[in-house]
């Protein structure tokens, strides 16, 4: 049986400033947490209600000191961060890897400036994980990373893809001359005529704003996806995956 401070203290994780003072963050969902646990994420606690089939996971998958917590439904639905709570819910620790500027000289580095959608957040840390990015590098103002919506939306991605915080414009004006800064605007180069590349940042912006001005000024050169149709504008995931897919294209295509 959960105690009454564990309860609290579960059911505090699903604010940001309490997940920083504890330095804590929650994963739940069968699926999600089974992705996890095969990509060998160090989950620190695991809760579970006996309807959770954890034999669907390797054993050698979970860290060898852990092992599910089995409480009731009941307590389940206290701490659950969900409507309709899942029969298993983790607890990880927050871990922020050091960026030093020279990083983003060498490879394909995602950029987020002011992505503040969960779902978003989480689906680009999916795509750079499928286009094999090197980083991915979020803005203080964009959505936490250790939001719950995040974590679900990234799937495994989460454990897969190296995460970055930090001031994009200081950041971005370090290295301008010496890689190229993709800034995504509609008003920007047709991608299709990208030559090849084989280092480079793509920054991507809010849907409803874009790029922040700061930011901005350190792109290097803008780029767009060609507009057949009617519709004003593309969710910032979509065109993330259409720019990366682009890049990757090209660094397979030969020298000229």
């Amino acid at each position: 049986m959960l105690t009454k401070s564990e309860l609290l203290r579960l059911r505090s994780l699903r604010e940001k400033k309490h997940r920083e003072e504890l330095g804590l963050f929650v994963v739940e969902g069968e699926k999600v947490v089974a992705e996890l646990l095969a990509a060998k994420f160090p989950f620190v606690e695991l809760y579970a209600t006996e309807g959770w089939e954890q034999k669907r996971v390797p054993a050698e998958s979970a860290p060898p000191t852990l092992a599910a917590r089995t409480i009731a439904t009941s307590e389940m639905e206290r701490i659950s961060h969900f409507p309709t709570p899942s029969p298993v819910l983790a607890v990880g620790r927050i871990v922020r890897e050091p960026l030093a500027p020279d990083d983003l000289r060498q490879g394909l580095t995602l950029a987020l400036d002011r992505v503040q959608d969960a779902g978003n957040v989480g689906t680009l840390l999916r795509i750079a994980d499928w286009f094999a990015c090197d980083r991915v590098v979020l803005s203080p103002d964009c959505a936490d990373l250790f939001h719950q919506k995040v974590i679900n939306a990234s799937m495994g991605s989460f454990a897969h893809v190296r995460t970055h915080t930090a001031e994009l414009a200081p950041l971005l004006g370090s290295v301008r001359a010496h890689i190229p800064v993709l800034g995504c605007d509609l008003d920007g180069d047709d991608v299709h005529e990208l030559s090849r590349l084989e280092n480079a940042v793509v920054v991507i912006g809010s849907e409803g704003r874009g790029l922040s001005p700061g930011v901005a000024a350190q792109v290097t050169r803008r780029v767009s996806i060609p507009k057949f149709g009617r519709a004003e504008s593309l969710n910032a995931a979509i065109a993330a995956a259409i720019v990366c897919d682009n890049l990757r294209r090209i660094s397979r295509a030969p020298a000229s």
